[in-house]
């Protein structure tokens, strides 16, 4: 189910104040948060988070197609590997 539209987009208010405070002075250092769950509002286009998925930090630059979509959804929690050898040779046999 999707937020109602007259509670507004969700964002961490600490989130939020850290990226007033580094527009204002003018920073380029990445915002590392946790909050996966914010969504990217117009204020936040131009900067680079550290997004953690569980592990480690994920840089993420966000640029203004990213608006309205979730921090989370740049910052991959599963890592593929691949498949294993074993089904490309049964993949070859049939």
């Amino acid at each position: 189910m999707t937020r109602s539209l007259i509670k507004g987009a969700f964002c961490d208010a600490h989130l939020l104040k850290k990226v007033l405070n580094a527009k204002k002075l003018g920073s380029q250092k990445p915002i590392q948060t946790y909050a996966r769950s914010s969504t990217i509002l117009p204020e936040f286009v131009g900067q680079t988070f550290e997004v953690h998925n569980g592990k480690k930090f994920h840089k993420v630059y966000i640029t203004s197609d990213m608006v309205g979509h979730k921090l989370g959804e740049f910052s991959l929690t599963r890592t593929f590997y691949g498949h294993t050898s074993a089904d490309k040779k049964q993949r070859g046999a049939k």
